[in-house]
């Protein structure tokens, strides 16, 4: 179908240009608009602000602990207050969206993120920086959700095939993104703002991305209405708290005992969580995360999937960061730049993934592991057989390139696969579901991979040390291979 002859004010119902079944005349609420382009592009910016927040502030780490004095355990907490807010709140967020509609909590979410981020700029200690991390971040899972749940809810067919492609794409460069404006930003010291100019240059965007909203998003919620379910949210974000922040705190601590307490309670917290939702889907009730969802073999198979490639990517860019600027002695900047090469490739490939999954339907997915791992193996072969003063960011490069490839079609398939099987009513449930295993994914990776490649440095080097990480990454996408194996040939 179609989409691109909208009617010119896209708030209002109409049932000409909607790629949303017809709800019949006075059942439900009215049918959502068609999401114009520009429209798509907004949405698509409030995706990106996130996550390029969760890694822009990675650089700005040392300027931070130098200004505010503050602690290595002060600084793990800058980085952990925000993703540990961002992931626990991630599917509250998307219920709130079902249930008081979309384009308003995006529209709070923004406005949120911007006066969050002002408040990270403007800190006048290290203790008001860690609660406006976890404030931001909780802006951050307001906004997030409301992305794929419009797109979900206003675009049917090759259209929603080619935004979802764009969200999967959107997440990679953000990251890379991050990267290299953090670098640019420390580095250009803008009128003296130094470390403070990654959360103050949020703000316009943030600004702008409200005002093209307010115009352009169209509105939708489920037809149902849900009631609260303060149980089942206190009981994801205890179990989501006791598996994240141990690690990403545990760790720079020395794995104190609260923080293996922690990790030995999670499953009990996330059973009890479990119990909670059946019980309330059972009697009527309105579970924060209907267990419904995970009935779905296209959820659980698309959920799946995302372990291997969200691990292992979060994994990849930590010791990646490490490695180019503790062992090659990179600049921030320059460690971001050398990124460029895989952020521009994930962003091609993820416009070609909707060709690609015509071709060949779900073996996409095990050709572009399959290129992925390529990519790796050749990353690990530079690593190992190039002299140190030889290792450029140009020598680098074809790797990276073919990592990105290789990324960019993962990512695209994750989301379609996913949300293919969400029913429109519980598109806010599901979108905050997968983003909120993504995020706790990226949290594990970096927790995994990232004290595994720490624990081997001191007796192999850095320089092995990185290449067994890609070694044990490489195995996790011969796993993902296997897996899209057992996906249906032909992906809806």
């Amino acid at each position: 179908m179609n989409l691109t002859n909208s009617t010119a004010n896209v708030l209002k119902p109409t049932s000409a240009t909607s790629d949303t079944a017809d709800t019949g005349a006075g059942s439900g609420p009215p049918v959502p608009a068609a999401l114009t382009p520009l429209g798509l592009v907004t949405i698509l910016l409030g995706a990106a602000l996130p996550m390029i927040d969760f890694f822009i502030v990675n650089v700005a780490l040392p300027s931070i602990e130098h200004d505010l004095r503050a602690s290595p355990a002060t600084l793990e907490m800058v980085v952990a207050g925000y993703a540990v807010a961002y992931a626990v709140l991630l599917v509250l967020g998307g219920r709130l969206g079902d249930t008081y509609g979309r384009r308003r909590l995006f529209l709070w979410g923004v406005a949120a993120f911007g006066v969050t981020s002002l408040a990270c700029g403007l800190a006048p200690g290290a203790w008001w920086l860690v609660a406006a991390r976890v404030a931001q971040g909780a802006a951050s899972a307001l906004m997030l959700p409301q992305v794929l749940a419009t797109i979900h809810a206003t675009t049917r067919g090759e259209r929603r095939t080619k935004a979802v492609a764009l969200y999967g794409s959107v997440g990679g460069i953000s990251i890379v993104l991050g990267q290299v404006l953090g670098g640019v930003l420390v580095s250009a010291d803008l009128a003296g703002t130094g470390w403070r100019a990654v959360f103050l240059v949020n703000a316009p965007v943030a600004v702008a991305a409200l005002l093209c909203a307010v115009r352009s998003v169209p509105d939708s919620r489920a037809e149902q209405p849900s009631r609260s379910d303060i149980g089942g949210t206190l009981l994801l974000a205890a179990s989501l708290i006791a598996l994240l922040l141990p690690l990403t705190e545990g760790r720079a601590a020395g794995w104190p005992l609260w923080s293996v307490l922690l990790l030995v309670a999670s499953p009990f917290l996330a059973w009890a969580f479990a119990r909670v939702e059946l019980r309330a889907e059972r009697t009527g009730g309105s579970p924060l995360l209907p267990p419904s969802l995970l009935r779905e073999p296209g959820v659980r198979k698309g959920l799946t999937i995302g372990l291997p490639i969200f691990t292992g990517f979060a994994g990849w860019m930590f010791v990646s960061a490490v490695t180019l600027q503790q062992w090659l002695g990179f600049s921030p900047l320059k460690s971001g730049l050398t990124l460029i090469p895989m952020g521009v490739a994930q962003f091609a490939a993820s416009m070609l993934a909707p060709r690609l999954v015509t071709w060949l339907g779900s073996r996409a997915l095990t050709v572009c592991a399959a290129v992925h791992a390529v990519g790796l193996a050749v990353l690990a072969l530079t690593v190992l057989w190039t002299p140190w003063p030889a290792l450029s960011p140009l020598v680098l490069a074809p790797g990276l390139a073919l990592c990105g490839l290789g990324q960019g079609v993962q990512l695209a398939l994750y989301y379609r696969i996913v949300l293919a099987a969400v029913p429109a009513a519980k598109a806010g449930a599901g979108s905050g579901l997968a983003a909120t295993v993504q995020q706790s994914c990226l949290a594990m990776g970096v927790a995994t991979l990232g004290s595994l490649f720490l624990a081997m440095v001191p007796g192999l080097g850095m320089r092995n040390a990185f290449a067994i990480v890609l070694a044990v990454q490489l195995a996790g996408l011969v796993g993902l291979a296997l897996l899209s194996l057992r996906l249906p040939r032909r992906l809806s």
